[in-house]
């Protein structure tokens, strides 16, 4: 009798703790309301509309006056970008701006696309929808989320796209052929913004999980940088039986580990020993140069929008020539470090000024630079590595595509303590922040390579 009480306790005891974990696997899902007005007594509006980009003559106007007013100050000599934007080669980004970036046209490329708008927990949700034109026999088309992060927008995925929904045209193998769905996260672009505290990645995850199930969609891929990563994440977490494979060019990780700590100290020496591969190596050392006072060079814009967003948002909303500095900086040197020691930035290496001023221009038409600034806040506000889905792990397929010039380097035996299941990790040979508008074709062929990985499981 004892010994069949003892083993009914233990089996109650594995069972209790097998449900525990099963429920800390994902994240609940909620509701909330972000509106401005109150929750209809008829419920929310599901409809998904049609979205066309358009600008007014007015806002145009004020622009170019707004240019022709700015005030700058000259550049210190040799400084090219190690001070921020050059202000030299700011002339050039203004007179072009002024001369031959031509908006209208670049609305059509913008429109090129179908856009629709979706009203979800009280706000207006922007997204385009990029379907394949033909489907070769015997495939199927698998629905992937891709979301962008800051300084940036839907925009960029404009390059990429091509090589997912028709990639043997496009010089890849066609393995995969996808339907593209790309949302304005909530307070960027087209998006409306929150208009109450606390929205940060973990509401944007959900809302952006809703919006799939509201296109029909089950089961789907999403991918994601910056910001985008880390929504992408809590989508895995709140969903993990509708999510198929989260793929990512960016690992954030909210917390410090000891084997971290040991392996920056000893890692150079012994790599072998805490799973360091050669270019692992080659990224991260020397550590305080690469690494640590680069973070120092490269975070104040992070403690200003974590802390004050508002404050620095008047100016950048109220300056065009102003906000061009401040987002097309982080394009120079997120895209490399290396950068800093060019008058120009580089920019112009990778990127064109209409791409680069057309994503300046999301954010001036819609007003959006301070809202987007503000999710550094929401999501800094309460500390890091403090909310439910930063100490949860990460259990669905995931794929990582870690590009040499991004903003730090993560090595996969980091990546490990926090996604579970990495069933795919490249060193990309060239690239760094802003991979899908610098890099598509290469981030396009890790994304086929990871989901047919997933795919034939």
């Amino acid at each position: 009798m004892l010994l069949e009480i003892g083993a009914a306790v233990f089996l109650g005891a594995v069972i209790l703790v097998f449900v525990l974990r099963r429920k800390e696997e994902s994240l609940p899902i909620t509701d909330d309301w972000w509106g401005e007005e109150p929750i209809p007594a008829s419920g929310e509006d599901e409809t998904i509309h049609p979205f066309k980009v358009q600008t007014s003559r007015e806002v145009i106007d004020d622009l170019y006056r707004r240019i022709d007013q700015n005030r700058s100050t000259d550049a210190l000599g040799d400084s090219k970008f190690h001070y921020g934007f050059n202000s030299n080669y700011m002339h050039r980004v203004i007179s072009y701006w002024k001369t031959q970036f031509n908006w209208e046209k670049q609305v059509s490329v913008l429109n090129h696309f179908p856009h629709f708008k979706t009203k979800i927990e009280g706000i207006d949700v922007h997204f385009i929808h990029v379907k394949p034109s033909g489907v070769p026999a015997g495939k199927s088309v698998k629905p992937l989320m891709m979301v962008h992060g800051w300084p940036g927008s839907f925009y960029e995925f404009y390059k990429i796209i091509p090589f997912l929904t028709d990639p043997t045209t496009h010089g890849l193998k066609g393995e995969n052929v996808f339907e593209v769905i790309c949302p304005s996260i909530p307070g960027y672009g087209f998006s409306e913004a929150p208009h109450k505290q606390g929205f940060n990645s973990e509401a944007a995850g959900r809302i952006f999980y809703k919006l799939m199930l509201r296109l029909g969609f089950t089961e789907f891929y999403v991918q994601g940088g910056d910001w985008g990563s880390f929504i992408c994440t809590v989508m895995s977490q709140l969903a993990p039986s509708h999510v198929k494979g989260l793929h990512i060019n960016m690992v954030g990780l909210p917390s410090v580990s000891a084997k971290q700590i040991f392996s920056v100290m000893l890692g150079r020496y012994f790599p072998s020993l805490f799973g360091f591969h050669e270019e692992d190596v080659k990224r991260l050392y020397p550590y305080m140069e690469k690494v640590f006072y680069n973070v120092i060079k490269e975070s104040g814009y992070f403690h200003l929008q974590s802390t004050k967003p508002d404050t620095v948002g008047f100016a950048l909303n109220d300056s065009p020539v102003g906000l061009a500095a401040y987002i097309l900086e982080k394009f120079s040197t997120w895209t490399n470090r290396e950068y800093r020691d060019l008058e120009d930035g580089g920019l112009e290496r990778h990127f064109s000024l209409d791409d680069l001023l057309t994503n300046v221009m999301i954010y001036w038409v819609n007003g959006c630079i301070t809202p987007s600034m503000r999710f550094y806040k929401e999501n800094m506000g309460k500390g890091l590595g403090t909310q439910k889905h930063e100490k949860m792990p990460v259990r669905v397929p995931t794929g990582i595509a870690s590009f040499p010039h991004d903003l730090i380097h993560v090595p996969r035996s980091w990546a490990r303590e926090k996604f579970l299941n990495i069933i795919s990790f490249s060193y990309m040979h060239s690239g760094g922040h802003f991979a899908a508008l610098e890099e598509p074709k290469l981030l396009a062929e890790d994304i086929h390579h990871f989901v047919s990985l997933v795919e034939n499981k």
